[in-house]
């Protein structure tokens, strides 16, 4: 037996949902707990896959982590190894900027390459070059990386192109220290200055965060904080085009709109309409839509983590849509299986041709995070039943997603299934 989402679809979502800190930020605030012998507390943190997984490594090195009710508690005044082995680091990608957390506090570290989602190369040599081009000397050896500063990290890390992960990296490596070091071509995404600002509550000297050239001036000393992450914008976006795919009327609470403008101009595009409020954010798609073409890009664009969650909307509307990604351009491993709803796709080298139209309940199964959030958004869109598997998937960016969804009228619940083969599922 395995578990799965069990939906039917085809109900407008209705209410008010709250929108939960932002993941994408929280594993790597967790990370910079590192950075101090002293008690950081974060606040609101969901209790998600991945954010278990990253608590884990962070035992695993010596802190001691703890909840208590949605707060994490983390100490980690003795760091007793620097090592990451295999079994800890091939669960998610995020575990290679722990790197730079290790940098910081201890001066080396051991790392395997790192796992996470399968969706094309996912390359890690820009983080080995900005390590390198501060000073610091990276051996390879049995298929682990090992880093080791003999000094401060000084100096300027040139990125080719923006990477997040590079960015935060450098970020929790350079905190510490009487050098200087400079980011020129730093990610833009709104994480970036999320960990900035938690960095300098803590008494880092960061400044420029948010912007193409950060410079990071290293301090002594890191002291605990207590610090709430930003809203999950991935969260809100894949809720957004849930409520858009139902042709429902819903509105979302504890929200940051400003990190969605993108979004939400391509949806008011297609003739979604938003009423924006303090920290809140209506979703009204009960007027008649049309089709439009998206391009995920780096922030401020639309997101690569949105783009499936988005062809799955486009698939309920009537008319010709095309999606692209450039960030991951072969990040369409989802499509076979939103095509067991009707959903009519054509993938032409890397542009994906949508015919939009009614779909029908089916079986699925997500092979990664966002695939997953495209599948809902598919499910709850579908007249009939869906049954979606692969909830360990699901379950490492979206928490408790049935019960959330069920709070604006979703006819969605868990439940214990046979394995069968993905594919039409009748009423």
């Amino acid at each position: 037996m395995d578990e799965a989402l069990i939906i039917h679809g085809g109900k407008p979502l209705r209410g008010d949902i709250p929108v939960n800190t932002a993941k994408n930020s929280a594993l790597y605030l967790i990370l910079a707990a590192l950075l101090t012998p002293e008690e950081v507390v974060l606040k609101d943190i969901p209790k998600l896959r991945d954010v278990i997984a990253i608590s884990e490594m962070l035992e695993h090195f010596g802190a001691e982590v703890s909840w208590k009710g949605r707060n994490l508690h983390i100490k980690a005044e003795h760091i007793l190894t620097c090592s990451a082995p295999y079994q800890l680091v091939s669960r998610m990608r995020a575990s290679f900027v722990a790197i730079g957390a290790l940098l910081g506090r201890c001066g080396d570290a051991k790392m395997s390459m790192p796992g996470g989602c399968a969706f094309g190369p996912r390359p890690v040599d820009r983080h080995i070059k900005a390590f390198k081009a501060l000073g610091v000397e990276v051996l390879e050896e049995d298929g682990d990386f090992i880093f080791k500063r003999e000094k401060p990290l000084e100096g300027r890390a040139i990125f080719e192109a923006p990477t997040v992960g590079g960015t935060q990296n450098v970020l929790l490596a350079s905190a510490i220290g009487e050098g200087t070091v400079v980011i020129e071509n730093a990610a833009l995404e709104p994480e970036i200055p999320d960990l900035a600002n938690m960095l300098n509550a803590m008494g880092a000297k960061i400044r420029g965060a948010g912007t193409s050239v950060i410079t990071i001036e290293g301090v002594p000393y890191l002291k605990g904080i207590t610090y709430r992450p930003i809203p999950d914008r991935i969260e809100a976006g894949t809720l957004i085009l849930a409520i858009a795919a139902t042709r429902g009327k819903a509105r979302l609470v504890d929200v940051d709109s400003s990190h969605m403008n993108a979004l939400m101009i391509k949806l008011s595009e297609a003739g979604v309409a938003f009423e924006e409020g303090d920290g809140t954010l209506t979703v009204d798609a009960t007027r008649s839509l049309g089709p439009v073409d998206v391009v995920a890009v780096e922030y401020p664009g639309i997101a690569t983590d949105l783009q499936a969650p988005f062809g799955a909307f486009l698939s309920t509307i009537p008319g010709v849509s095309h999606v692209e990604d450039h960030v991951y351009p072969d990040r369409f491993t989802h499509i076979e299986e939103l095509k067991h709803t009707g959903a009519d796709f054509e993938l032409n080298e890397r542009t994906l041709k949508i015919e939009g139209g009614t779909l029908h309940g089916a079986k699925m199964q997500a092979a990664d995070i966002r695939a997953g959030g495209a599948l809902i958004v598919a499910a709850l869109a579908a007249h009939g039943t869906s049954v979606i598997t692969g909830l360990q998937f699901i379950e490492r960016g979206y928490e408790n997603i049935a019960g959330r969804l069920q709070g604006l009228g979703a006819d969605i619940h868990r439940s214990e299934v046979a394995l069968v083969a993905t594919g039409t599922y009748g009423d």
